[in-house]
């Protein structure tokens, strides 16, 4: 899945969320650039922990808080990071490595 597009109305959509969980638990390869990680903060397993909890993740600084926030461990010196099924990119600009880490992702 990606998520990408419109974060901040996205992640007020509890089908979105649900999907992102699901996509997750299932560990099929989800990604977000820029604000989109917004999705992973609040996309919450049925125990009430956020998807992103526990992963390596980076995102657009703007948002960082609330990725620290929502349990994850933030990387600031990568514009792409893998974390298992997760793939997250700094901004627009990082988007070579990002589709790449992608396509990597949807191989494996």
């Amino acid at each position: 899945t990606f998520a990408g597009f419109a974060p901040d109305y996205m992640r007020r959509s509890q089908r979105m969320l649900d999907g992102i969980v699901a996509m997750m638990e299932a560990g099929k390869p989800c990604a977000a650039i820029c604000h989109g990680p917004w999705m992973f903060c609040s996309a919450r397993t049925s125990n009430g922990d956020p998807v992103i909890k526990g992963k390596k993740a980076t995102c657009f600084h703007a948002i960082k808080d609330d990725v620290i926030n929502a349990g994850a461990t933030y990387v600031a010196d990568q514009t792409c990071v893998v974390d298992g099924n997760l793939i997250t990119a700094q901004t627009p600009s990082d988007l070579g490595e990002f589709c790449k880490a992608i396509i990597r992702g949807l191989k494996a």
